[in-house]
């Protein structure tokens, strides 16, 4: 939360920065008086010990000596220090200055004195009229770094195996040194489970090691104190094996002169530290607990912790120096316990008991808490503390043990608890509570200051805060008084006082809206009373929209080079004025011209790799700030590899490394190997082989006799890097072919002829010079031995003289000069085929329908094929047809049936038709003879539609039907079938007259119809097979005289002709307007502006039938469809029966007969779409023409 106090004056503070006082009840502890300027002018207070040295205090001998002593009290305390328990006298000391309006002491050592003169026991006392604070017993020591003392240190000499401490025995210091091993290099020597440091600085071999043999084995104590480091005498060290003695110096040598006396041999653990089965451990609480166990043995024991009746504690255990150290930090008394140490090798386990206690140095329970009382209330001290032992707790009275000190009727002491009633002036004082056992002490100060002072507000009066939306508002209204004020908070001026159910009232004074809300708006007044009096203050609080990124920037991935734009759209509290800043990881944009920022948008141009990074739209108010980020990838195809290495180099095989190029932040999936043939195919690369992407070298298997050459490509989702440099070439040594050609045939082009055909191997498959081929033959059925021919390096070879369709064993062998390749394949092949000689027997038909026959035939012997058997061909074809009007020949039809079939079917026959057909077998060359001819028909089938239906002379009552025949009758046609229904205004069908027609009759005439109705007709024709497709038309009846004459008497109406007659007038002063016009202005194109408006619905009669032209309805605007019209002969052809009238709309195509009625012209329309309700059954009048005119 972030808020924004203004001054009247625009004086802006930090809510965080006013003064915050929280007081607890009197009868607990109250807080020190705040150190308000203004309030302290006036205000006294007791001493109290801000800033203190600490009670073990090493100093560095070399520097002066500081001893810090701060305290704060009104009115300022004054300082005096006591040594050793008696008064110091700093003015007698010229080395001793003391800092001014401080007790801090400052030993001049660097000029002249010693540090040692200084050491003792120091303490601060601060004192002033209301009571004296005392410090803590300030322990001052110098550090030391003493040097080792000089001793002679002998060789050590020991056997193979033994174990062996070495110790360090550091010089006494202060603080205590830290240890390590060095070897003369500086060197830390190297630590294991076998050789390790314990925790006194000694350095342990579980058993040594010939390698373990060396000069310069030496001990470091470094004091960080003093930044000192000293140097114990190197140790020598000197493993031997007593198999490498021989026996005169083994004679002369007894045991007494090696380290110990035990065998190298393998043993059991012992323990070298601690001794014994059991040992004592004593730590304090809160310190780092640590246990050793370091055994000997060989093997090399490993060593494991448990603790007795219990678990290690999880989070506070750790293992240091390869187990052999277990450490708990933070211990506590739960802690305390047996602990167990297991040493164990293949031989055999020791163990360890440690019991550990856990003491503890006086801690607070209960610190004493300073007290500010008014006269008369009570109040208490409490000084509680823990310990192992319990700690003692005594009181001091300004730096006096209370039990000397004078008496004071208000205060009683019980125990670690002091009881304060009816208080007076008289009882300000400062409190010491000292906590001690053997193992530490604690000291406190509290002081009881008894003031009577009125209610003061110390926030400054009519703040200003302004704060975000729905975040808390916390209005400070810091006071003080003595007693303590009770705080009352009101919003306007005549609000009732704010409730807790709704707001927050902190013990300091400060009012808490917790989701502070637009209507939470408005001046808080802050009311302090006691009873020495009241006093208030305004606050006013002012509510802002939360800014927000409502468009954060999003995520890219782009392409090194390309453009990428980030959008940040903020919006913010209309009085607030928002700074957006574009950071780049968190820090400023790189100053390059690539990068440019408008109000909304960062776009970056030409994007680098060093591009790449997290962008950061901050937008930042007085009150609030609010960031997004997105991450850009910049992202490209790999790097090419480099550095290409050819290791391993065998006849066959090489090992081919690499180095990775970048990835470019997309990671590379997978290398492509590619190779190049310097010799057989120079300048041109073969993929080798694939390998992933995590992998950087590969094993390359090779073929004999190729001068290698390769390189790598990097693959990443991207695409492909460059290739790499090609490596170096290797040549390998020719070697016989590995594979024989591929592809091997036989098959004979002649009848006595065998071709073998082969896929030659390539240069690279070659394996050396002189590639030729061995290529063998031998007829299979027969026992004639293999003939062979070693040919030149070609794919063909021809065998000739051999027997027509004989099956050959084959095979082809490659060589070259360094030999042959493996034993071929053999392969089966045939000599050259000839045409079959005999034709299939026994074919017969059988006829299925009108349109499919079946049929079967014996199969030719095999041996008369001569070949590979195709299939069977049948030819068939049509004679004549049993019409005597139709007979005609066709071409001959085939049909081929793969394999050794003996029937076939003969689809899509004509019916009513003779048919004859032969058989004949097919090899690979060609036919053989044909079967005799056989004979068969096909049945009667039903007829096509009639070729053409039209419908002519329509009269009031009739119409007639004119037809063509179908051209496929498939029969003999026994009859007509015509269906026809009228059609009415609404496009409803009538009911479906059916009449029967003769065959022999193409014209036909209804009567007896109604007049001026549509009719839709079907007509079809039948053989005995049954009903042929139909064909269908539509016609309508004229139109009859008497309501033509009606139609006529309405044009002679006088109301009609007098409206024809307003309208010509109309016309005709129009007319004579533009005629005037024209020849006033002579600019006036009328014959242009008539031809360019010309009415859409005004068409000139044409002048050579004496017809309307075209017409389009005015509402639709939909120009005439092409073919409107019907030919003049009313011919209707089967492919336009599905137009409709209603395709045409109204008045289309319209003529007038000579008598003035009108005759619709139709075509054909499917059922499904009738015409349109518009199109009536009436014909139009000649009125209706002349309004169309007009």
């Amino acid at each position: 939360m972030q808020l924004k106090r203004m001054m009247p004056k625009k004086k802006h503070l930090s809510a965080g920065r006013a003064p915050l006082i929280l007081f607890l009840c009197p009868m607990i502890s109250a807080l020190e008086v705040p150190l308000d300027p203004k309030l302290l002018e006036d205000l006294v207070q007791p001493p109290t010990i801000t800033q203190q040295s600490p009670k073990d205090y090493i100093i560095d001998p070399r520097e002066n000596i500081v001893i810090q002593c701060e305290a704060k009290g009104k009115p300022p305390p004054s300082f005096s220090w006591t040594r050793n328990g008696t008064h110091f006298d700093i003015d007698k000391d010229p080395l001793v200055t003391m800092k001014s309006g401080s007790g801090t002491l400052t030993v001049n050592i660097m000029s002249e004195g010693k540090a040692e003169t200084y050491e003792g026991v120091y303490q601060c006392t601060a004192r002033n009229e209301r009571g004296a604070a005392i410090s803590n017993n300030i322990v001052i020591r110098p550090s030391r770094s003493p040097l080792w003392t000089k001793e002679k240190l002998e060789r050590i000499t020991l056997r193979n195996g033994q174990s062996l401490v070495l110790p360090c025995r550091p010089p006494v210091g202060l603080p205590p040194p830290i240890i390590f091993w060095m070897d003369n290099s500086f060197q830390r020597l190297p630590q294991s489970e076998r050789v390790s440091q314990g925790l006194n600085g000694d350095l342990y071999f579980s058993n040594v090691l010939p390698e373990d043999t060396r000069e310069d084995y030496i001990c470091y104590a470094r004091f960080n104190h003093t930044q000192t480091i000293q140097q114990k005498q190197p140790i020598s060290v000197k493993v031997i094996s007593v198999d490498e003695m021989n026996d005169t110096i083994a004679a002369n040598l007894s045991d007494t002169e090696f380290y110990g006396a035990k065998s190298h041999r393998e043993r059991p653990p012992t323990f070298l530290t601690p001794e014994g089965n059991a040992s004592r451990k004593e730590e304090l609480r809160g310190n780092v607990l640590s246990l050793e166990c370091i055994a000997e043995g060989l093997p090399t024991p490993i060593i494991y912790w448990i603790k007795e009746d219990g678990t290690l504690p999880i989070n506070r255990t750790f293992y240091r120096n390869f187990k052999k150290t277990l450490q708990i930090v933070q211990v506590t008394e739960a802690d305390s316990g047996n602990y167990q140490c297991i040493a164990k090798n293949a031989l055999g386990a020791i163990q360890h008991v440690i019991s550990v206690t856990v003491k503890a140095a006086p801690y607070w329970i209960i610190a004493p808490q300073n007290l500010v009382l008014s006269p008369g209330e009570d109040g208490t001290l409490i000084c509680r503390a823990n310990g192992n032992p319990k700690p003692r707790i005594s009181w001091l009275l300004n730096g006096i043990p209370i039990e000397i000190a004078p008496d004071d009727p208000s205060r009683k002491i019980d125990g670690d608890t002091i009881i304060f009633s009816n208080v007076q002036e008289r009882s300000s004082a400062v409190y010491q509570c000292n906590a001690s056992n053997e193992y530490g002490y604690l000291l406190a100060n509290a002081f009881v200051n008894v003031l009577a002072e009125p209610p003061r507000i110390l926030t400054t009066a009519d703040t200003l805060y302004q704060v975000i939306a729905n975040r808390p508002a916390l209005l400070d209204c810091a006071f003080f008084g003595s007693p303590l004020p009770t705080i009352e908070w009101f919003k306007g001026a005549k609000g009732s006082a704010l409730r807790e159910d709704i707001y927050v009232l902190h013990e300091n004074g400060t009012l808490e809206i917790p989701v502070a809300q637009k209507d939470s708006t408005g001046t808080y007044t802050c009311v302090a009373r006691n009873k020495l009096g009241m006093a208030k203050n305004d606050i006013h609080l002012e509510i802002k929209d939360p800014t927000r990124i409502i468009k954060q920037p999003e995520y890219a991935v782009v392409q090194r080079g390309s453009t990428v734009s980030f959008e940040c759209i903020v919006k913010h509290d209309h009085t607030l004025i928002p700074t957006v800043t574009w950071l780049k990881d968190h820090g400023e944009l790189p100053s390059d011209g690539r990068f440019t920022v408008d109000k909304d948008h960062l776009v970056v141009a030409d994007v680098s790799d060093d591009d790449g990074g997290t962008y950061t739209c901050a937008a930042n108010t007085t009150l609030d700030n609010v960031s997004a980020s997105a991450v850009l990838s910049v992202v490209d195809v790999p790097n090419p590899p480099f550095d290409l290495e050819l290791t391993d180099q065998l006849d066959r095989s090489v090992q081919l490394s690499w180095t990775p190029g970048d990835d470019n932040n997309s990671p590379i999936t997978k290398f492509i190997i590619e190779y190049e043939d310097a010799m057989h195919e120079p300048g041109l690369w073969h993929h080798q082989t694939e390998v992933p992407g995590a992998q950087t070298t590969a094993q390359l298997k090779l073929s004999p006799y190729v001068n290698y050459s390769f390189r790598v490509t990097a693959v990443n989702s991207l695409g492909r890097s460059l290739p790499s440099e090609a490596s170096e070439q290797y040549l390998t040594k020719a070697a016989e072919p590995d594979k024989n050609p591929t592809a091997v045939e036989g098959l004979g082009s002649e009848p006595d002829n065998l071709v073998i055909t082969w896929q030659p191997l390539n240069g690279f498959e070659s394996n050396g010079p002189g590639l030729q081929y061995k290529v063998s033959w031998r007829q299979k059925d027969g026992d004639d031995e293999w003939t062979s021919m070693v040919v030149a390096d070609v794919s063909k070879y021809i065998v000739s003289g051999t027997p027509t369709f004989v099956p050959y064993l084959i095979k082809v062998q490659a060589l070259n000069d360094a030999g042959f390749a493996p034993e071929p394949a053999v392969v089966l092949g045939h000599s050259g085929e000839d045409l079959p000689m005999v034709a299939p027997g026994n074919v017969h038909v059988n006829v299925v329908n009108s349109t499919l026959a079946e049929v079967h035939w014996d199969p030719v012997p095999l041996k008369s094929i001569r070949g590979h058997l195709q299939g069977y061909r049948i030819y068939y074809w049509k004679a004549q047809s049993s019409s005597a009007r139709n007979r005609r020949h066709i071409e001959k039809k085939i049909l081929t049936f793969q394999g050794s079939k003996t029937h076939g079917m003969l689809p899509g026959l004509e019916p009513f038709s003779h048919y004859t057909l032969n058989v004949r077998v097919v090899n690979g060359k060609g036919e053989g003879p044909a079967s005799p001819d056989r004979v068969f028909s096909t049945p009667e089938g039903v007829p096509s539609a009639p070729s053409s239906l039209k419908i002519v002379n329509p009269t009031l009552d009739s119409l007639t039907l004119e037809w063509e025949p179908p051209s496929h009758p498939n029969g003999i046609l026994t009859e007509y079938t015509l269906k026809y229904q009228p059609i009415n205004s609404t496009h409803e069908l009538g009911p479906l007259v059916d009449l029967k027609i003769p065959a022999n009759k193409t014209r036909w005439t209804l009567k007896n119809l109604n007049f001026s109705t549509r009719y839709k007709f079907y007509f079809y024709a039948q053989t005995a097979a049954g009903s042929g497709s139909e064909i269908t038309e539509e016609a309508i009846t004229t139109v009859g005289e008497a309501m033509a004459s009606r139609q006529v008497d309405i044009a002679t109406q006088g109301w009609f002709i007098g409206l024809m007659c307003a309208v010509a007038l109309l016309i005709l002063i129009l007319l004579i307007v533009c005629f005037i016009r024209r020849n006033k202005g002579g600019k006036y194109p009328v014959k242009e502006k008539e031809d360019a408006h010309a009415d859409p619905e005004i068409q000139p009669m044409k002048e050579d039938d004496g017809t309307f032209g075209e017409y389009s309805d005015a509402e639709d605007h939909k120009p005439l469809k092409k073919g409107s019209r019907t030919p003049s002969d009313r011919t209707v052809k089967k492919e336009d029966s599905d137009d409709s009238l209603v395709d045409y709309g109204e008045g289309v195509n319209g003529q007038f007969n000579e008598d003035g009625s009108f005759i619709g012209q139709y075509s054909g329309k499917k059922e499904k779409e009738p015409a349109e309700g518009n199109e009536s059954s009436e014909a139009p009048s000649p009125v209706n023409a002349m309004n169309s005119f007009v």
